[in-house]
């Protein structure tokens, strides 16, 4: 890999770690300031206080490693998947209750392709926020 692209993944994956960040871990609302926001994002992750900030600055001299997106992304997406496969299954058990009355393989044929729709949406990562 040239030293170029290498670069480019580099900033990809420290913008990621910034965005997870300042949308997920820490949001606006978590604290009365960007430094009191920083400092729990630091000790949810726990990272160093210097290391949280230049990744919620998305300082490029930092990299962050495979391991820690990981980390980022379990923490970040586990809630949010969590509440959307809920708030998916109460949209299929009302889809259901509403087609109870209809024919039932209708109804069966419909439900699993509404399931099938949704975990296709889910895996391609275009559920709405």
């Amino acid at each position: 890999m040239s030293e170029k692209s290498s670069e480019k993944s580099k900033m990809s994956s420290v913008e990621f770690v910034q965005c997870a960040l300042h949308e997920r871990i820490s949001p606006v609302g978590s604290g009365r300031s960007v430094k009191d926001r920083i400092r729990a994002a630091s000790r949810l992750l726990g990272w160093s206080f210097n290391r949280t900030k230049d990744a919620w600055y998305a300082d490029p001299r930092i990299s962050i490693s495979a391991d820690e997106i990981k980390e980022i992304e379990e923490i970040a997406g586990v809630r949010y998947g969590q509440s959307e496969l809920s708030k998916n299954e109460r949209i299929i058990a009302r889809a259901e209750a509403l087609l109870a009355g209809e024919e039932e393989d209708i109804s069966r044929s419909f439900i699993a392709a509404f399931r099938a729709f949704l975990g296709a949406m889910d895996r391609a990562g275009t559920s709405r926020d």
